[in-house]
């Protein structure tokens, strides 16, 4: 193929363009926020799986309590009705009988209240674990919050430049022969580089040194000979800087 010596020196603009927009890419895709947020959120789904323990032991808790406290008051209402009868008067039985359930009724309750004390002090404890677990959610979901702030500035940033790069592609490209073009994009979309300036006896893209023949095979090159590497297949620019 050939080409003007200034058209395949002027790859070497689109290729620094492309280079630009393909390291975007790599940043756009490599933003260590985006591993942030993931690893936040396996946390926040293992914080909230905790919470939902807590909270369940707390209602457990709850329920618990809620039926001692039932049983506490029929005990206090039997007691109530019992004390009553018996400030009435009657029979020596019926007065032997109404005092022994109140002791028995005046223990039950003690037992009753004892275990509600108890439950009381875990739903406590349930309570500040509860209340640990919510604080840690809500700062992990900051953390999250502000990860994905930063990922969104840093993507409009990308996204800004992205489209100030390739805005200055376009003009660039058409400027070149149709022909060269897409000969390069072809070598670029296969190996992610389509032109690389040839200097000092080496392929600037994949830095391979030439000797012998195949250096005296690009000397030897007329001027607008579109010259491609041997071993990657890249196109070799030469400028003033090759040193030939």
């Amino acid at each position: 193929m050939k080409a003007a010596p200034e058209a395949q020196r002027r790859l070497l603009d689109l290729q620094a363009v492309d280079t630009a927009l393909a390291q975007l890419a790599h940043r756009r895709r490599s933003l260590p926020e985006l591993a942030e947020i993931e690893a936040v959120a396996r946390d926040i789904s293992a914080l909230e799986d905790e919470r939902v323990r807590a909270q369940v032991a707390v209602d457990d808790l709850d329920r618990d309590i809620a039926r001692f406290e039932k049983d506490i008051e029929q005990v206090r209402t039997r007691k109530s009705r019992d004390q009553a009868r018996l400030d009435a008067g009657g029979a020596l039985r019926e007065i032997e009988g109404l005092q022994h359930e109140l002791a028995t009724l005046n223990r039950r309750q003690s037992e009753l209240e004892d275990s509600e004390l108890e439950l009381m002090e875990q739903k406590e404890t349930a309570e500040a674990t509860l209340n640990d677990v919510r604080k840690r959610l809500a700062e992990a979901v900051e953390r999250r919050t502000a990860a994905e702030t930063r990922r969104d500035e840093t993507l409009a940033e990308i996204a800004k430049e992205e489209e100030f790069k390739t805005t200055s592609r376009g003009p660039l490209a058409a400027d070149l022969p149709a022909d060269l073009v897409t000969l390069y994009d072809k070598i670029r979309t296969d190996s992610g580089l389509g032109a690389a300036l040839f200097r000092s006896g080496r392929c600037g893209g994949c830095r391979i040194e030439l000797y012998g023949a195949d250096l005296a095979r690009v000397k030897s090159a007329p001027a607008d000979e579109v010259v491609r590497c041997e071993e990657c297949r890249r196109i070799m620019v030469r400028t003033a800087e090759s040193g030939l």
